[in-house]
């Protein structure tokens, strides 16, 4: 009996009776027993994703298919996950991050009402479960259900506070942005079907199935599935969706932002790394696009003061290190980034969330400062996710963003000189935010100065076990050459990327080189933390932006360039649509028949006399008519 087989279903399946037991019973259930529900049945699906981990481990690698799911000809699409390392790895970041976030919420929104408190639960665990279908689905076709739900998920989340215009306006701007992206993807997913009559993954990713495309169908459907990656994982040039998504509730934030939503277009190009692998024009455009989006991304973060918008253009930006490791054909280093980044992104969202609530729902960092004194857990773990990020030595990010810099050396090195000027810009703008708002002295009014307080166990519990995460999970990655070839995580991931690596040029640099790249990224990065820490604990960015700086702090004036060369003339088109060709010709020639309609029978109905003469002379002239017709005009 495969046990594997017997269970897997549950893991997604858990989420979704959580979502439906919090959905309908909102109004009855009580808080207790809604964040009970919801965060236990998120654990019961991490505790069975961690033994389907070790499952996999052992070598109990395999698809489970269930029903047919589209059966029309000769194209048969069933409904089947696919366990193996790869699926294995996103589910211990999906449940496990997502329990910590589901606990986390029962305390920061408990002030929300019992109804509202519920639903929020219901959307949460849904959420979970749209992304759970997304990386176990078998074929493309799941996972696009998988993609679609998150991305319905994160409008109905991003959007919780719906009587707040502007939190609605950022809900569409995220569903309305990815659906761009998402119609390319549906598109790649059509070519598929057309050129090999199936979407599932075993048997795409075979010699004899892909010797059937073109090099030019490689590269179009390879594209149109990066395309459909820079919608969900906020890329250039649809990534401005991202940093307004900080509408929704924090604990929202670190969701989409660290363990789930935005990681999907990673998950889905390393699942179809060998397609990728074939079109080497593709990867470049994606480690292009990558390092773009990290340096663009970077320097909006500099002269940003809310505190959560900081962390979401350092998500952006993160989000590129993985796609340049992705371009680099560096498969492992973007797998290992997005696991280290779900922990230090997750710790960094729901910290602020702890300060936010301290502060009586303050954002801005300007009002901020001194806080260490006062939320000791929260600036001790806080100040842990910032070293990880930042890549100081040891912690998890420094093990992830060597090897992402390692692998853009050895396919570039002027995409390793970008990279780690992008990590530099990553230290200095987070700790300008760390010293701002725990460092120095406070800004805050006397109200909130009296209201400080440390955060209670529910909030300060996942906390700490994401700091601990934040510094101990690299070393499941420790690179080979200052572990002598023992980096678990690589060994692990071989299965799934062994043919891309056949087909990729090798370009193996030697250790020195290593130690050296390593050596000097670290050194610039700890002087980059220094002068941050020194200058903004003593004198903290407050006076107004001017020059570069107002630049950075409107984001380059993307959104108003978006607005300006596509939203007003859509705007203008759909009004014109509107009120002239539907209102005037397509309204007017409906309405047009219809008068005409009424107006012919009006003037038939005086017809209809009732006079007996009338009606005689009418046949008679009738009758005149057809021989007319039929003696002079037929022919």
């Amino acid at each position: 009996m495969n046990n594997v087989l017997d269970i897997v279903y549950w893991i997604p399946l858990l989420p979704l009776l959580g979502c439906i037991i919090n959905g309908l019973g909102r109004k009855s259930l009580s808080k207790g027993a809604v964040g009970f529900i919801g965060s236990g049945v998120i654990l019961a699906s991490f505790i069975l994703s961690l033994w389907v981990f070790f499952q996999v481990r052992g070598g109990n690698v395999h698809t489970a298919e269930y029903f047919p799911f589209i059966n029309v000809g000769n194209l048969k699409i069933p409904f089947a996950f696919q366990i193996d390392q790869l699926s294995a790895i996103w589910l211990l970041i999906i449940t496990g991050i997502g329990f910590l976030i589901h606990v986390y919420s029962t305390s920061y929104m408990h002030d929300e009402k019992p109804e509202h408190f519920g639903r929020y639960f219901a959307y949460l665990n849904l959420f979970v479960f749209s992304m759970l279908l997304l990386v176990m689905g078998a074929n493309f076709v799941i996972m696009f259900i998988g993609w679609e739900g998150v991305g319905l998920c994160s409008y109905l989340l991003i959007g919780f506070w719906f009587k707040k215009k502007e939190y609605s306006k950022a809900a569409n701007k995220a569903f309305i942005m990815n659906r761009v992206g998402d119609l390319a993807f549906l598109i790649a997913l059509f070519i598929l079907i057309s050129k090999l009559g199936t979407t599932t993954f075993s048997e795409i990713f075979t010699p004899a199935s892909l010797a059937k495309l073109s090099a030019k169908e490689i590269s179009a459907i390879t594209l149109l599935l990066f395309i459909g990656a820079t919608g969900k994982s906020a890329q250039i040039p649809l990534y401005t969706w991202l940093p307004d998504a900080m509408a929704g509730p924090t604990p929202v934030s670190a969701l989409i932002h660290a363990a789930t939503m935005v990681t999907a277009g990673i998950y889905m190009i390393a699942r179809a790394n060998l397609l990728f692998s074939m079109a080497p024009s593709t990867l470049n455009i994606i480690a292009i696009i990558g390092i773009a989006t990290a340096l663009l991304a970077a320097t909006i973060a500099l002269k940003q003061n809310d505190i959560k918008k900081v962390l979401a253009y350092s998500t952006v930006s993160q989000l590129g290190y993985m796609f340049l490791a992705l371009g680099s054909g560096a498969y492992v280093a973007a797998v290992f980034h997005v696991m280290t980044h779900a922990f230090f992104k997750a710790l960094l969202f729901l910290g602020s969330g702890s300060v936010i609530h301290a502060m009586g729902g303050e954002q801005d960092m300007r009002k901020m400062g001194g806080l260490s004194k006062y939320m000791k857990i929260t600036n001790l773990t806080f100040l842990l996710g910032c070293l990880a990020i930042a890549g100081i030595p040891g912690f998890s990010g420094f093990f992830s963003k060597d090897e992402i810099l390692a692998g853009a050396f050895a396919k570039s090195p002027v995409l390793y000189a970008l990279g780690l000027l992008g990590a530099l810009l990553t230290a200095f703008y987070m700790f300008r935010l760390y010293a701002t708002t725990f460092k120095g002295s406070f800004r805050g009014t006397h109200e909130q100065e009296h209201h400080l307080h440390e955060s209670p166990a529910a909030i300060t519990i996942p906390l700490i076990i994401l700091a601990i995460l934040s510094v101990v999970g690299g070393f499941v990655g420790v690179p080979e050459f200052m572990a002598h070839g023992a980096h678990a995580l690589s060994d692990f991931l071989h299965p799934i990327f062994k043919d891309s690596y056949a087909l990729l040029p090798v370009h193996e640099a030697d250790h020195s080189t290593e130690w050296g790249l390593a050596g000097l990224s670290s050194v610039l990065i700890i002087v980059t933390v220094i002068i941050a820490w020194t200058r903004f604990s003593k004198k903290p960015d407050l006076e107004p932006a001017s020059g570069l700086g107002k630049v950075l702090e409107n984001k380059w004036y993307v959104d108003e360039l978006y607005d300006t060369v596509i939203v007003k003339p859509l705007n203008k088109l759909g009004s014109f649509l509107g009120n002239v060709v539907d209102k005037r010709i397509v309204d007017g020639a409906v309405n047009g028949v219809g008068r005409l309609v009424r107006y012919g029978s009006r003037q038939l109905r005086w017809v209809q006399s009732g006079q007996t003469g009338s009606y005689i002379l009418m046949m008679v002239l009738g009758m005149v008519l057809v021989f007319v017709v039929q003696f002079f005009l037929r022919k």
